[in-house]
């Protein structure tokens, strides 16, 4: 059964990777989307592609989630024209640079904090009020397996993972009483634009992080998410962890089975 038709659909960081292709697996179970990322090019290159494949109708904003005032604004936008999503995919997030604690450049911590957890933190401020005001909505995190188990030189990208954990299971317990969903979706390995950013643009840095074996794409977790999405009104899954089968924890991977 599609539980998804016709529902609003807000995803953030929509303009590549997890968001891209849950913005195109929605759009295919005949959602509305509101696509909030910082680059409004390749937004309005998706809506566009969306709109033609599928008639969707897509409500778009340049909104880099760090920026408080930005998402306040975008998110009185939305809901002012009573445009109240049914689903928020709190999906921007990032990993960048990897070195030991001591080693580690502040504005790279600076920058998975601001994203991680302030930045999922303001975007959900501005929108779950009205989700609660109507008794009716779901927010989906995405998490990753570095926030259930840390690994040599994470560090500050596993504080922030395990802090997105800490608040997915902190907004379940603050709209007890009522019908809101809070789910977190937490991938392994994923082949994305992640480690890229991660490794500032060094490609052959990133590739060889998935050398050896198949990783997750971004459509194996978009694949997940629209299952816990879809779900009926009284099943909320709380915490998902999805990994490639070469993959059993953060350390172990097989990188001969490809």
């Amino acid at each position: 059964m599609n539980r998804i038709k016709g529902k609003l659909i807000l995803i953030t960081g929509a303009s590549s990777g997890i968001g891209e292709a849950c913005a195109r697996r929605f759009a295919g179970e005949g959602a509305s989307l509101a696509l909030w990322a910082r680059r409004r090019e390749r937004l309005e290159q998706l809506a566009a592609e969306l709109h033609q494949q599928h008639g969707t109708a897509v409500r778009l904003a340049q909104v880099d989630v760090r920026d408080r005032a930005a998402v306040s604004a975008a998110a009185a936008e939305l809901t002012g024209g009573g445009h109240v999503p049914d689903v928020l995919i709190n999906n921007a997030g990032l990993a960048s640079g990897m070195a030991k604690i001591h080693e580690g450049d502040p504005e790279d911590w600076d920058r998975m904090i601001d994203t991680n957890l302030k930045g999922l933190l303001n975007v959900t401020r501005a929108i779950l009020p009205h989700m609660v005001a109507r008794r009716r909505g779901h927010v989906v995190n995405i998490g990753s397996t570095a926030g259930h188990m840390t690994y040599p030189m994470g560090n500050v990208y596993n504080a922030t993972k395990f802090g997105v954990r800490a608040l997915t299971e902190g907004m379940n317990l603050d709209v007890a009483g009522t019908p809101i969903r809070v789910s977190g979706i937490d991938p392994g390995f994923a082949e994305t634009e992640f480690s890229e950013v991660r490794f500032h643009g060094d490609k052959q840095r990133a590739k060889q992080v998935y050398e050896g074996f198949k990783p997750l794409s971004a459509d194996d977790i978009a694949d997940a998410i629209a299952y816990v999405v879809n779900l009926p009104e009284h099943v909320n899954i709380l915490d998902l962890i999805l990994v490639p089968t070469a993959q059993r924890n953060v350390y172990v991977v097989d990188r001969t089975s490809q």
